[in-house]
């Protein structure tokens, strides 16, 4: 899993980004125009404070306390409702030319920020729309949700660690081979289901080296008893993935086999390239923005990798010849 750059996030802390983010463009607009049209309200400070009080509210529990996180909420969501009121004033007042301008450049920067407010404005709508479903109606899972206003593809993801039981990023998939040489990766749109990735793993390692693996070894998330019977017969010899669910006897007992534990404790090194990606190549965090900055930090990482783990085998070769 690696993270996209964003922090924690929470109801009153995307709302009081959203306030910030329209009236910065707002303030950029008219500096451009000067004073044509709607005035610019200055609303960012009540925003401010109000997710302090929101803060502070949240530490203590009970009933009073609800009642009045949730008046706090209503205030929050009020000034976030006037700013983006305002935000399609500007928009409508921009499009009718009532603040525009005669300069050429400034023109075209008012009309990419009239772009970036279009983009916004529906952002922070939809994180309004999130924050009323859960603090008034307790409802988490409402439709679309937004964890970031500037990585709005961000994905929820909950793999069970007790020291981060949750993350916001996008998970990716690390294929390694023989040599701690990583042959395929790939960042996921959407979370898939990890029994769905194994078989399309061999055919990615057939179709870069052309041939199947003698060794398929993968965790239990992995297991598959339709992808396990495939990958034998497209001639892997071993499939060491795990069914932690059995009540058969037999495959236990092959889980029990000397081969099976040995790819196992193999598949177990694996996972320290993991470590190595996020420790020495910074894949705990993407710095780069946007889907197509993920799949370049991700992809830069591998490559790093790859190129150290291939000049060390080069190296090693060399001492034996």
């Amino acid at each position: 899993m690696v993270e996209t750059n964003i922090h924690y996030p929470t109801d009153s802390s995307l709302l009081g980004d959203g306030v910030r983010v329209l009236t910065r463009l707002m303030k950029r607009v008219t500096e451009i125009v000067g004073a044509a049209g709607t005035k610019l309200r200055e609303r960012t400070r009540s925003a401010k404070y109000r997710v302090m009080e929101i803060g502070r509210a949240s530490r203590t529990r009970g009933e009073p306390a609800k009642e009045k996180l949730q008046a706090l909420y209503r205030r929050l969501l009020a000034t976030t409702g006037r700013v983006v009121g305002q935000a399609k004033r500007f928009v409508q007042e921009i499009t009718s030319g009532v603040k525009g301008t005669v300069d050429v450049l400034g023109q075209a920067a008012l009309d990419g920020l009239k772009c970036e407010l279009e983009v916004m404005r529906p952002r922070v709508q939809q994180v309004m729309r999130q924050a009323r479903a859960r603090v008034f109606g307790g409802d988490t899972r409402v439709e679309g949700k937004l964890v970031s206003l500037f990585e709005p593809t961000t994905e929820i993801i909950r793999k069970g660690k007790a020291s981060k039981p949750t993350e916001f990023g996008k998970l990716v998939k690390i294929q390694e081979a023989e040599q701690q040489i990583i042959i395929d990766y790939e960042v996921y749109a959407k979370r898939p289901s990890d029994s769905q990735l194994l078989l399309p793993a061999i055919q990615v390692h057939h179709q870069r080296l052309g041939r199947v693996p003698d060794l398929v070894a993968a965790d239990a998330g992995f297991y598959s008893a339709a992808a396990e019977t495939t990958a034998k017969a497209l001639g892997v010899k071993l499939v060491s993935v795990p069914n932690r669910a059995t009540k058969s006897a037999s495959r236990k007992q092959e889980q029990k086999k000397r081969s099976f534990k040995k790819a196992q404790k193999w598949r177990t090194g694996c996972e320290g390239r993991i470590s190595v990606l996020k420790r020495r190549h910074g894949l705990t965090r993407c710095r780069y923005k946007g889907d197509a900055g993920m799949q370049r930090w991700v992809g830069l990482g591998v490559l790093g990798d790859n190129l150290i783990n291939l000049g060390a085998a080069l190296a090693r070769a060399k001492r034996r010849s």
